[in-house]
């Protein structure tokens, strides 16, 4: 059952938004001994505004996501809750207030089940902090669930007729989402919620089980009408494949597994060709603007915090710390020109672009990274090559489940033009009906 016949099944009241806020509870408890995807459960907090979806479908007021469970990342804020953020200097605070996303789908009438695991700040692909521990895989025990919304990821797999928040900064909805064999929608920059400080890169998302789900997660967080389109599928869509992007390491399996993933559009009516703009790495753009955010809230009192920090991410944060005002500056213009440059290309060339979503499948859960990736050596985000070039460009991205390697899930990411956020949905619900995914059993 989808969230939308959730709904349905709420409005002939043939379910009650009380009994699946009990199931879901429940599911919790089978699923966190097995990956340890939430920091926080909250139990009242979900049967109280359970019972009041309950009372609005009766009284006619219901909203649109009236009764349906959803987790928020432990990095936004919940009235009356703590925000942990993975880290030992936060993990006693208690919000005082929502954060604009959580304020939006409070309003809407959901149902908050708790706080899902992330690194500290997420900071890192990979779901490991010094306040919970490390996120396991659902398909792989001892494995990633990649970050930094691993959390979210690992608890999407296991759990239907949830939604689930993510937030991305470089991939950190779609990396942990391709880990983990569910569906992952970066938006663009600026269409959902998201807090006033900002790096300019990171929005709020949606990791849910299938297409649909994330399409209505989507229309009431953004305010836009997706669902009835959905339909339309990708026949006379211009598709390009691309395995490296013109710069990027992959494991030759997981591109095989991608490829074939891409090339199989033209059976859906599209027009595949190979191709990418000529482009080189962002990753120095990337690298500034986070290494200066993630120092911005230690400047003068760095000494006094370091060793109560992720120490993996204490040699970003000293980067950050070291850096002049004209880097950051620098930084942001070359990511202008660089979106710029992206969509020139996309508005001459194709409609889609198709790549891997990550190089590798899941590491072993409590690596910061790989390290290495074909031999080539690796960095904090470095690794994520696929996926930070569209945080810089602020396009819509999407990762899709589309085969396995050695027991492992794979993703494929659909990307889009900026504001065309309704195609890669289409597109990802079109591959969806023609590749249905397994989800490993709870």
């Amino acid at each position: 059952m989808s969230v939308a016949e959730l709904i349905e099944s709420y409005r002939r009241r043939e379910r009650s938004p009380v009994e699946v806020a009990r199931d879901a509870l429940d599911q919790i408890e089978r699923v966190q001994p097995r990956v340890n995807a939430f920091v926080t459960v909250t139990g009242e907090l979900a049967l109280e505004q359970a019972a009041a979806a309950e009372r609005a479908y009766v009284d006619g007021t219901a909203g649109p996501l009236a009764g349906i469970p959803i987790t928020i990342k432990d990095l936004l804020d919940v009235t009356g809750v703590r925000t942990a953020g993975g880290s030992l200097l936060t993990e006693r605070y208690v919000a005082e207030s929502d954060a604009p996303f959580v304020a939006v789908v409070r309003a809407a009438g959901a149902v908050i089940l708790g706080k899902t695991a992330t690194p500290e700040a997420g900071w890192k692909g990979e779901t490991t902090s010094r306040v919970h521990g490390s996120t396991e895989n659902p398909w792989q025990a001892g494995a990633s669930a990649g970050g930094s919304s691993g959390g979210a990821a690992a608890a999407a797999a296991l759990m239907p007729n949830v939604l689930h928040q993510g937030g991305d900064g470089a991939g950190s909805i779609r990396m942990p989402a391709s880990m983990c064999g569910v569906f992952g929608l970066k938006p663009t920059w600026g269409l959902v919620p998201t807090d006033p400080v900002n790096s300019g890169l990171s929005v709020q998302g949606p990791i849910t089980r299938s297409v649909a789900d994330a399409v209505l997660f989507m229309d009431v967080s953004s305010g836009t009408d997706t669902r009835a389109r959905l339909a339309s599928g990708v026949a006379g869509l211009r598709v390009l494949w691309s395995g490296d992007l013109g710069f990027a390491a992959a494991e030759p399996k997981v591109v095989a597994v991608c490829e074939a993933a891409a090339h199989s559009f033209a059976a859906l009516g599209a027009a595949v060709d190979e191709g990418h703009p000529q482009l080189d790495d962002p990753w120095p753009i990337v690298d500034t603007i986070w290494c200066a955010n993630q120092a911005a809230p230690y400047a003068g009192r760095f000494d006094q915090v370091r060793e109560r920090l992720d120490q993996g991410r204490v040699p970003v944060i000293e980067r950050g710390l070291e850096m002049a005002a004209t880097d950051l500056v620098n930084a942001q213009s070359a990511k202008a020109r660089y979106a710029a440059a992206w969509d020139a290309f996309m508005a001459e060339r194709c409609d889609l672009m198709l790549t891997p979503t990550l190089p590798v499948t899941a590491f072993a859960a409590g690596l910061d990274q790989p390290g290495s990736v074909v031999g080539r050596t690796t960095e904090y985000l470095s690794w994520t090559a696929f996926t930070y070039p569209f945080n810089v460009t602020g396009q819509p991205a999407a990762t899709v489940p589309c085969g396995m390697v050695d027991g492992l899930p794979v993703g494929l990411q659909i990307v889009g033009r900026r504001s065309e956020d309704a195609l890669v949905l289409r597109a990802a619900a079109a591959f969806e009906g023609a590749h249905p995914w397994p989800f490993p059993e709870l």
